[in-house]
């Protein structure tokens, strides 16, 4: 019989910390309230264990320790662990140069898996940067490093801006 194991997580309301980021002047007063605490993180965050943890005008920076919920059946990490953590780079990256109460969702993710990540990899960091900024679509760029600063994948997205009802 195999051994066992159980992990439990809380997370707060979606939908209260949705009115508060749409009720901020811009995206990156929003994301600055996640971070300061006064906005909670969304779920997937706090299902996946990772936290955002830098913002400025078109860049977002999160940061996860892999740990063994996040394996797969071959012994390493599963790559949608990286697809989410860049899609929440890149996107939130986006999300930074927009105004309050407009919202944006992915077009498309392109994600080049370069290594392999397990628990010794470290902290990872998924830093996201726009390349382009626009009225109805957002280009985004980053990359997944290891605690030693190598790159693990790569990314780049494609956003479409959404109008105050979203």
């Amino acid at each position: 019989m195999t051994d066992s194991r159980s992990r439990t997580f809380d997370w707060a309301d979606p939908a209260e910390a949705l009115a508060q980021t749409r009720s901020a002047e811009t995206g990156l007063q929003a994301l600055r309230g996640m971070i300061d605490g006064l906005i909670p993180p969304p779920p997937i965050a706090q299902m996946m264990g990772f936290t955002l943890v830098e913002v400025e005008e078109g860049r977002a920076v999160f940061e996860c320790t892999p740990a063994e919920f996040h394996y797969n059946p071959i012994g390493a990490v599963h790559g949608g662990l990286a697809c989410t953590l860049l899609d929440s780079a890149l996107g939130c990256a986006g999300h930074t140069i927009l105004p309050g109460g407009i919202g944006y969702t992915s077009v498309d993710l392109n994600v080049r898996y370069l290594r392999p990540i397990t628990h010794a990899s470290g902290l990872l960091r998924a830093t996201g940067r726009v390349v382009k900024g626009g009225r109805r679509v957002i280009f985004t760029e980053g990359e997944l490093t290891d605690a030693a600063g190598t790159v693990l994948a790569t990314a780049t997205s494609s956003l479409l801006v959404l109008g105050p009802t979203g």
